[in-house]
């Protein structure tokens, strides 16, 4: 499993700072299309791929984090762990 991410400095360079959390935390029955509005911010900005490390080791399973939605974490967090029991077998 991956470590938790502690340093979190690059946070002040996120283009999603000072926007809405509303658009990157959107409520539960938002649609397709309010998620796309958060990935739209994150596709821009240059601290998506710190963005994204941060929220898969600290397993963030709320909110839009460096381009991904709960559900596409999820997804790769099954796929990692499929990879990960392969490996072992």
């Amino acid at each position: 499993m991956t470590e938790p991410v502690l340093d979190v400095t690059w946070m002040d360079d996120g283009l999603c700072l000072g926007l809405d959390p509303d658009v990157f935390f959107p409520s539960e029955g938002s649609t397709a299309q309010d998620v796309a509005k958060a990935k739209a911010v994150c596709a821009l900005c240059k601290v998506r791929e710190d963005c994204f490390e941060y929220a898969m080791a600290n397993r963030e399973k709320h909110g839009v984090w460096g381009g991904t939605s709960p559900r596409d974490r999820g997804s790769i967090w099954r796929r990692e762990r499929l990879a990960r029991r392969a490996k072992a077998s």
